[in-house]
């Protein structure tokens, strides 16, 4: 049965699915990203699909989209097979997506971002008025105020999402698939996030999470199904699952607690700190932060996004220029003009955008590594390409890049795979301090605690590590200390074991006195 506009109409019973896949298999030279999987999604359920990066769960996606064609398999829409040739064939079925990045115009008012390519007229010309009531209607339906005829690069990360999300609703969407939604959002933002996908159920929309945030999982989601290396491993309610039984089942095998044992602090060490950072100031971004880091030492940053974490590491390692302030280098004060100067100084940056500032994705794993390390390789003008690949090959081995060559372009790794590569570039000429932003933003959980065994393993042969993180569970067990910010001060000091979740949100929000 379809509506009047051609779109399959919901099933009856709750229990039924609204959208079937049987058997969806799909192939690309050398890689069977989907073997014969099997998923569904019922109307006004929250379907959790989780996995590591490279499961197949993007694969997936992009199929339901309409952007790939599967090689067999069928979808079935209300009880009735369906062919998805088309993205928008995808959305006369009622499918949407909202991906990680985002597919927004920044140029473009937030209603024309909404109705895009569907915009109502009046003869030949657009109907402003319509479309703005019905704009306004749809974030009325979210319960969300969104200033709807501003540019939408003005809006809040946050509020793009939500812009997204009406986007679907536009289209009258039954099926919203939402991938890492909670990626780059606030605390406070997340709960929003969360009760418009409630209100959202209620409306019977199916709603398919995909994060690699599994405190998230049992929080929002009905059922959960788990992919790994492209096969549908189990689908159960959300209540069947402990937390260690899904990373079993993602990654194949057990890790052996979430956190790897952080080093202890040396008492009998004289407190010398690796670095200091003086009376770092930017004006609106930072306000007269002093922190210090002793060798082997992991000090965590938490806060709110925009409490001025990654401005603190980009000025400690001198990508933004301080209005005043000294970053001292082993008790010797450090004269940076920029980036390159830090790198040569022993300062490493791994960006919270690995894509955008860590990598040159066009380019191979060899090339990344040693970009800005090439003198290392240089004589009489000329690169010793044997040297450089062997130095690269080396790393790779020690680091676990999953890759069939060094040569492998940045692009085609996963997102862990690519976290590596750029921590590989600061190892090729050993960091004294390494600056992590955001050290596992959409990586899945057995490449995280590569990750964090990566990070202790530096510790431990006396690196000195910041690292600033929105996942409080992340903050609590990797920090030996713990300071927290707010409006670009540092507002409390934890020692390891000290914090608790709650104290640190109360200090990050000013729910309570803060004394630093």
């Amino acid at each position: 049965m379809s509506d009047a506009k051609g779109r399959a109409a919901p099933v009856s019973s709750p229990h039924l699915p609204f959208l079937e896949i049987r058997g969806i298999s799909k192939s690309y030279p050398g890689v069977r990203a989907l073997s014969d999987v099997d998923f569904d999604v019922r109307s006004g359920e929250v379907h959790a699909l989780v996995g590591e990066n490279g499961a197949g769960k993007s694969t997936l996606v992009k199929i339901l989209a309409g952007a790939v064609r599967p090689d067999s398999g069928l979808v079935s829409i209300g009880g009735k097979t369906v062919t998805i040739a088309s993205p928008a064939r995808s959305e006369a079925l009622g499918i949407a997506v909202i991906y990680q990045e985002f597919n927004l115009i920044p140029e473009l008012t937030v209603m024309e971002n909404v109705l895009l390519g569907r915009e109502p007229t009046k003869g030949i010309a657009i109907d402003w008025g319509a479309m703005r009531a019905r704009v306004a209607a749809l974030f009325a339906r979210l319960g969300v105020t969104i200033p709807i005829q501003a540019p939408l690069k003005t809006l809040s990360v946050a509020q793009q999402q939500m812009v997204e999300i009406a986007k679907a609703l536009s289209v009258d969407a039954r099926v919203i698939f939402m991938d890492e939604p909670s990626a780059a959002l606030t605390t406070n933002e997340v709960e929003h996030l969360f009760d418009v996908i409630k209100s959202l159920k209620q409306e019977g929309v199916g709603v398919v999470y995909i994060s690699h945030r599994l405190e998230e999982i049992f929080r929002i989601a009905d059922r959960v199904t788990v992919f790994r290396d492209g096969h549908h491993i189990q689908t159960g309610a959300a209540s069947q699952f402990s937390e260690n039984e899904l990373v079993r089942l993602m990654v194949g095998r057990t890790l052996e607690g979430h956190f790897p044992a952080l080093p202890r602090a040396d008492e009998t060490r004289p407190p010398k700190p690796l670095l200091a950072a003086r009376n770092l100031t930017m004006p609106g971004r930072i306000d007269d932060v002093s922190l210090e880091l002793l060798p082997g030492e992991i000090v965590g940053l938490a806060g709110l996004v925009g409490a001025g974490r990654t401005s603190l590491l980009r000025a400690i390692c001198a990508v933004e220029r301080v209005a005043s302030g000294t970053v001292e280098l082993e008790g010797r004060e450090l004269h940076l003009r920029g980036p390159h100067d830090a790198i040569a100084a022993g300062l490493a940056l791994v960006t919270d955008d690995r894509k955008g500032q860590g990598l040159v994705l066009g380019m191979s794993i060899r090339e990344n590594v040693t970009l800005a390390h090439l003198d290392l390789f240089t004589r009489a003008g000329q690169v010793d390409r044997a040297r450089e690949t062997s130095a690269v090959a080396k790393l790779a081995a020690e680091l676990n890049i999953r890759t069939p060559s060094i040569e492998q372009v940045a692009r085609a790794l996963s997102g862990g795979n690519q976290q590596k590569v750029v921590l590989a570039k600061w190892l090729l000429e050993k960091s004294k301090v390494i600056c992590f932003d955001e050290p596992t933003r959409g990586i899945d959980v057995g490449a995280k605690h590569e990750i964090y065994e990566l990070m202790v393993g530096l510790a431990r042969s006396g690196t000195g590590i910041l690292m600033a993180s929105s996942e409080l569970p992340e903050v609590l067990g990797m920090s030996m200390r713990i300071l927290v910010m707010r409006e670009g001060r540092i507002v409390g000091r934890f020692k390891s074991g000290e914090a608790t979740q709650e104290e640190i949100i109360a200090l990050a929000t000013g729910v309570k006195p803060a004394a630093a």
